[in-house]
C-alpha cells in the first residue's frame, strides 16, 4: 500500500508541463464569456456543459476535442486571452504548483483586430500579473511560482479553425495544402523567437493536432529554425500513432520532449512495412530516449479518456516508461476538459501503479529538471534546488 496521500501530493511543489490554455479554463468563465461574445452553447449551465460536452469519459479523441470548438471561439479577444491566462495560473498556483508551461496556438487566436503578436503578450499579461500577485505574499518556506510559455503550430487546419487560417488557404489556391501548413508553422516560429529575443518568455514551439496523415517532417523548416535559433521544441507524438511518429518528433524535428509518447512500446501501432522487427525498433528508440534524457510529458486522464482501448491506469504505458528508466513528467494536458489537476494525475499515479517512494519523486522533480525554463540556467539550477529540498523535507516528515 502506498504510503503517498493527497495531503503529501498536495504540499509538495509541482509543476505541469504539458498544459493547453483553451484546455484549461473555469467552466464558469466560459459560460460568463460565451454569454458576453455571444457564443453558442449546447448548455448555459454547468451541469448541463459537463454533461454534454466536458464529459468524465470521451467515446474518441474526436469527441474529446469537440470542446475546444467552444473555448477557442471565446478566446478570440486580447481581454478574455488575458484573464484566461490569469485564472490558470491561480487554478495551478492554489493546488500546490509552482511552475507551469503553458501552451497555445496562437493562429486560433488571430482576428482581423488582433495579429499573432498581440495574441501572445495578453496570454502573457495574464500570467506575469498572476505571477506577481502569487509571489507578493511568499510563504517563508515556499517556491515563488514560475512560467514559461510554449506556442503550438498546428499539422493540418481548415478555413473554419480561424480567419488566419482561412485566409492563409485563400492565399494559397491550389498549393499542395502541406505547403501551406508548412508555412503557417514556419511563420509562427519565426514569431516567436522574435517575441522571444524582444523579452517574452517563450520557451518552446510545440506541434499538436491529428498525426494520421499529417506527419511532423512536413513541419521540419519550422523545427530547423526554432533549432537554429536556441528554442527548445517537444511534439506532440505517439498520442494516436505508432512508435514511428515519436521517431520522427526526434529526428527530424529535434524534439527536446514528447508529448503523450502513448503508443512508444506498441508493436501493434507500427505501421511502416519496413520496419521488420518491431521489437527491436521499439528497444532501440526507447533505449535512446532514455539516454538522450528525452522526456515524455504524460497525461494519464487524458490518454484515458481519448483511447477506447485504455480502460485503466494499468493498461497505460506508464509504468513500462518507468520501469526503461525513462524520464517522464505527469501533466493535466486539458484541466477543463479531463475535469482534473496535477494533484489528481499524480494520486493516480499514486494509487494505481507499482511505484517506489523514489521512483514517484522522479516523477514529481522531472517536471523541474527538465522544464523549459526561463532565464539563465544557473537561475534554474537554484530553482531546481529548491525544489528537491522542499520535496525532501516533505517526504522526510509525510513518508518517514
Amino acid at each position: 500500500m502506498s504510503k503517498i496521500t493527497e495531503q503529501f501530493i498536495r504540499k509538495i511543489p509541482k509543476t505541469d508541463l504539458h498544459l493547453h490554455l483553451d484546455g484549461s479554463l473555469r467552466l464558469p468563465t466560459l459560460i460568463e464569456m460565451a454569454k458576453a461574445e455571444g457564443v453558442e452553447l449546447p448548455s448555459y449551465e454547468e451541469d448541463g456543459l459537463n454533461e454534454l460536452v466536458f464529459k468524465e469519459r470521451y467515446a474518441n479523441l474526436g469527441e474529446y476535442l469537440a470542446g475546444f470548438a467552444y473555448t477557442v471561439g471565446v478566446l478570440q479577444s486580447p481581454e478574455n486571452l488575458e484573464r484566461a491566462a490569469f485564472e490558470l495560473a491561480e487554478d495551478s498556483h492554489a493546488e500546490g504548483v509552482r511552475y507551469i508551461e503553458v501552451r497555445f496556438a496562437p493562429q486560433l487566436h488571430v482576428t482581423h483586430a488582433t495579429e499573432i503578436g498581440a495574441v501572445v503578450r495578453a496570454v502573457n499579461a495574464g500570467l506575469e500579473k498572476a505571477k506577481k500577485h502569487l509571489n507578493a505574499s511568499l510563504a517563508e518556506h515556499d517556491m515563488p511560482f514560475e512560467y514559461g510559455i510554449i506556442l503550438c503550430a498546428m499539422r493540418r487546419f481548415s478555413r473554419p479553425m480561424s480567419p488566419y487560417y482561412e485566409g492563409l488557404l485563400n492565399r494559397a489556391g491550389k498549393t499542395n495544402v502541406r505547403y501551406t501548413y508548412a508555412r503557417a508553422s514556419l511563420g509562427l516560429v519565426k514569431e516567436a523567437v522574435k517575441l522571444r529575443d524582444e523579452g517574452l518568455p517563450i520557451v518552446g514551439f510545440d506541434l499538436a493536432g491529428e498525426e494520421a496523415g499529417f506527419p511532423a517532417i512536413h513541419h521540419k523548416a519550422a523545427f530547423q529554425h526554432a533549432h537554429r535559433n536556441f528554442l527548445r521544441k517537444t511534439v506532440h507524438a505517439g498520442e494516436a500513432y505508432g512508435p514511428e511518429s515519436i521517431f520522427q518528433a526526434i529526428t527530424e524535428c529535434y524534439a527536446n520532449r514528447i508529448g503523450h509518447g502513448t503508443f512508444l512500446f506498441s508493436e501493434e501501432a507500427i505501421k511502416l512495412k519496413s520496419i521488420k522487427d518491431k521489437a527491436g525498433y521499439i528497444g532501440q528508440l526507447s533505449e535512446y530516449i532514455a539516454n538522450q534524457r528525452i522526456t515524455i510529458e504524460v497525461c494519464p486522464t487524458s490518454n484515458l479518456q481519448t483511447i477506447p482501448e485504455f480502460q485503466t491506469l494499468g493498461d497505460h504505458p506508464i509504468q513500462l516508461m518507468v520501469d526503461n528508466s525513462l524520464s517522464v513528467s505527469v501533466s493535466t494536458d486539458n484541466r477543463l476538459i479531463s475535469h482534473t489537476s496535477v494533484t489528481n494525475e499524480l494520486l493516480l499515479c499514486a494509487n494505481h501503479l507499482d511505484l517506489t517512494d523514489s521512483q514517484f519523486r522522479d516523477l514529481v522533480l522531472a517536471g523541474f529538471k527538465r522544464s523549459f525554463f526561463h532565464g539563465p540556467y544557473s537561475d534554474k539550477r537554484a530553482y531546481v534546488r529548491r525544489a528537491i529540498n522542499l520535496y525532501d523535507g516533505l517526504a522526510k516528515q509525510f513518508l518517514g
